[in-house]
């Protein structure tokens, strides 16, 4: 009998796409669903929800745009309850360290009664390039509303494994993974060891929070980003996450991914190729 699928919600973002990849190497069949796939899954439309889960026996489970925002907490049990209600059996949720948000969605899954794991990560390093900060790097001036505060970023790539090994072993079954990178960097610790690297000087500057929002506000960013990059850069970023926690060594039986090889992976794959370009905001 063939094995039924893994469905991955946000197949096309940062980890459900390396999720899908892995699992398709092992040979496992896996269903990726997004808002522009077929089926459709939309978090704010509900009606491709059932098509999307028909079938799967497992499923991992990202919330856009973060777990964070008001709105994920009903989200999250209503996917649950048809989750459960829809035969599948297993859920893996992508969790933030330091969020209210996001453990009140943790709570739901834990008490689902479906088999369960929680992957509870910090700061992705790969913000760095394949995100919000990409432009920063390539200008050669990352301008952010961070001070000194550190941040253990972890390698997506090491959340994807975490990820992949609680959805095929069973022995990793309902347990909270807290991942993390292995020391812990101030975002100009980030930016020093990026531009010792690609070989253009890449500088921090730090900004006052409503500087930083007034700006991404003229950018005609939505009003839910503005809160929840607020939320980012003021509750979570605190210092209450800067600790290194060891879910990845847990998981795999391994160290974590230190930046210094996630920064040698991303030169190799010339994601940090200098551009010139104009500055279209002042801070």
């Amino acid at each position: 009998m063939q094995q039924k699928p893994i469905l991955i919600v946000g197949h096309k973002g940062k980890t459900g796409s390396r999720v899908y990849r892995l699992l398709e190497k092992q040979g496992i069949p896996v269903r990726g669903v997004s808002r522009s796939g077929q089926p459709a899954f939309d978090w704010n439309d509900p009606s491709g929800w059932r098509e999307a889960m028909a079938g799967c026996c497992a499923a991992y489970v990202t919330f856009q745009p973060d777990l964070a925002i008001p709105a994920a907490e009903g989200a999250i049990r209503q996917f649950t309850e048809l989750a459960r209600e829809m035969g599948i059996e297993h859920l893996v949720l992508l969790s933030g360290r330091g969020e209210d948000g996001a453990q009140k969605a943790e709570n739901i899954v834990i008490n689902s009664g479906l088999e369960w794991n929680i992957v509870r990560a910090s700061w992705f390093a790969q913000n760095f390039s394949e995100s919000f900060m990409l432009d920063g790097i390539l200008q050669g001036e990352l301008v952010l509303p961070a001070g000194d505060i550190p941040e253990p970023f972890i390698d997506i790539d090491d959340i994807a494994e975490v990820v992949v090994a609680s959805l095929t072993r069973d022995e990793l079954k309902n347990r909270l993974f807290e991942v993390s990178g292995p020391r812990a960097m101030t975002f100009e610790q980030c930016a020093r060891e990026i531009s010792d690297a690609v070989g253009y000087p890449v500088n921090f500057v730090s900004v006052p929070i409503e500087a930083f929002i007034q700006a991404l506000s003229k950018q005609n960013m939505p009003e839910e980003m503005l809160w929840l990059m607020k939320e980012l850069f003021t509750e979570v970023l605190d210092g209450r996450n800067s600790h290194v926690v060891n879910g990845v060594e847990e998981a795999l039986g391994r160290p974590a991914t230190d930046f210094s090889t996630y920064i040698m992976k991303v030169v190799a794959q010339g994601e940090w190729r200098h551009e010139q370009v104009e500055y279209t905001e002042k801070f």
